[in-house]
């Protein structure tokens, strides 16, 4: 079940929204999403939290920079995911910016799996020779990880944003925004977020000891491009800190000041970096690096982000175009069998799916479940062969279902099914005996029943209520595309009722509609919908600018409509 809810708000802090200048229709749309004051829109780098906030980073500043001094032997282990590898090169390009000898190494995700493990650490000392590990957005977990560093005499510092368990690591230093005890005001900050605050701590410790001055020390927001692509396409919430650095990486991209590899991205994905939208980032420039780390191997995509040669960073790019082609083809014959493994999928009886095939490939099970758990709206795990007798599982969430805890649940209800897992609310991932699919499928299924109740399992679509005639332009859509709009901080989504004048099927999958509301007409397209709409119809939309022969006019993008 599909539902249309108008989101609340204060009108009290709408109108005071108003008095401090910001627009009337998104005073009300910042007010739905809890914004009190102006304040929390801003976008300079002046208005970040300072790093001192978060815990054992000025630890880590004066390790590194000891390290640094010592001309210690820094590597990067890096993870195979877009945060991960924007990550590894943010680490890379400003250490080395700040006199660093480093190098990096990630691990292929099929061979050694997640994390710091104590395989990676004898392979990234067998062709590494560190002194010193920094892990990238992993390590929190890595317990055996680091205690085989620690025992080889290789101090670990972990940066990391992922939820500890019961017990940290034995690290020399860690950087979490949710390791216990850490008072940083944003939880929410991506594994390439950490990084860069570590890089802005180590900058002023270095400060400090006279190496450089504000005047002569490097400049650090040329990563900011790096930044954004990582906090955008980890889905990681886009609270005011985050959407601070999104939009000054933005605003780099804009202006065309963006490494080779981004810039090669965008042209790969038929995109212009100069009107660069987090859209785009999502659902362009990310996939295409991910695509690396799901079929191949990541380095390439964390060669694409570091290299400083033109000529090889559109090769890269349109290698890693290539892969994700690849991908896509992949991705749809997995989704033709689940559908049809779900074939007699019932949704009134069932809170949660969890389905495995054989032939599917591990690295796109992640995708297949975020799909399947649009479709169905539900907790989904998807599940591929992993090495001798497991399998590994993928898993995607619903509001109100905490992934990570529900496997933890799972893993004390159910002590010998699982054999290691990890992730935070929204996705998850696993790793089980192939024989335990069944028991593992029912222990997931029993925490769904009691969990969720039936009204969290329908499908709500939130709106931002009626938008008065006069905003239907394109000036307006200029206003909302200013600022940063993402997961967490949704774009606004209005709903009406309109009369339908006309309708037609487009390449057999898509409905585009003319629609009328008090004598002005409007294009709409429906992607993904092909079934015709009766004479009037409630449509919930985004309001979007199209270009066609050098004119650019409104079109509605419609997220739900119904029967009036």
């Amino acid at each position: 079940m599909i539902r249309i809810a108008t989101r609340p708000y204060s009108i009290r802090q709408s109108e005071q929204l108003i008095a401090e200048g910001v627009h009337p229709v998104l005073a009300r749309v910042y007010a739905a999403r809890g914004l009190a004051s102006a304040r929390e829109l801003a976008s300079e780098l002046n208005a970040l939290i300072a790093p001192s906030g978060l815990l054992h980073i000025d630890a880590a500043a004066s390790y590194l920079a000891d390290a640094i001094a010592a001309r210690k032997k820094l590597v990067i282990v890096a993870d195979y995911d877009c945060d991960g590898a924007t990550a590894c090169a943010v680490g890379l390009r400003g250490l080395r910016l700040l006199g660093a000898q480093v190098d990096y190494i990630v691990p292929n995700r099929f061979e050694y799996g997640y994390g710091l493990t104590p395989e990676i650490v004898e392979l990234t000392v067998r062709e590494k020779s560190p002194d010193v590990i920094v892990t990238v957005d992993n390590g929190i977990a890595s317990i055996d990880g680091v205690a085989e560093a620690k025992r080889r005499g290789i101090d670990v510092v972990v940066t990391d944003h992922h939820l500890p368990g019961d017990a940290l690591p034995d690290a020399r230093v860690i950087v979490n925004p949710n390791q216990p005890e850490c008072g940083f005001p944003s939880k929410n900050l991506a594994g390439v977020g950490v990084m860069f605050y570590v890089l802005l701590a180590l900058r002023a410790e270095m400060r400090k000891r006279g190496i450089f001055d504000a005047q002569t020390q490097p400049r650090l927001d040329t990563l900011l491009d790096l930044v954004a692509l990582g906090t955008v396409a980890d889905v990681v919430k886009l609270d005011a800190n985050n959407r601070i650095l999104v939009a000054q990486g933005l605003k780099r991209m804009r202006s065309g000041k963006m490494h080779p590899g981004i810039a090669a991205l965008f042209r790969a994905a038929g995109r212009e970096a100069r009107r660069a939208t987090p859209f785009d980032l999502g659902f362009a420039v990310g996939p295409r690096l991910n695509a690396a780390g799901r079929l191949a191997d990541m380095s390439l995509g964390i060669e694409c982000l570091t290299t400083d040669d033109e000529g090889r960073a559109w090769a890269i790019a349109q290698e890693l175009d290539t892969i994700n082609r690849e991908r896509r083809d992949i991705e749809a014959g997995m989704q033709d069998t689940a559908l049809n493994l779900l074939d007699d999928f019932n949704p009134a009886d069932r809170r949660t799916i969890a389905v495995f095939d054989a032939s599917w490939h591990q690295g796109v099970i992640g995708i297949v479940a975020s799909r399947l758990k649009d479709k169905f709206y539900r907790p989904t795990i998807t599940f591929a062969p992993g090495d001798e007798g497991f399998i590994k599982g993928s898993g995607r969430s619903i509001a109100g279902f905490h992934l990570r805890d529900a496997l933890d649940l799972v893993s004390k209800h159910a002590p010998s099914v699982i054999t290691k897992f990890g992730g935070h609310a929204m996705a998850a991932g696993l790793t089980i005996h192939a024989e335990a699919f069944d028991a593992f499928a029912q222990a997931f299924e029993a925490v769904g029943q009691d969990w969720l109740t039936q009204n969290q399992l329908e499908r709500v679509i939130e709106t931002d209520g009626v938008l008065e005639d006069a905003y239907y332009s394109v000036q307006f859509i200029g206003v909302m595309d200013e600022q940063v709009w993402g997961q967490g901080f949704a774009p606004p989504v209005f709903c009406d009722t309109f009369r339908v004048l006309n309708q037609r099927i487009l390449k057999e999958k898509h409905l585009k509609l003319l629609l009328e509301k008090n004598g002005q007409k409007y294009d709409a397209i429906w992607f993904g919908h092909a079934d015709a709409l009766p004479d009037y119809a409630i449509v919930a939309f985004r309001l979007d600018a199209n270009e066609y022969n050098g004119k650019t006019t409104v079109q509605l993008m419609v997220e739900h409509a119904e029967p009036a």
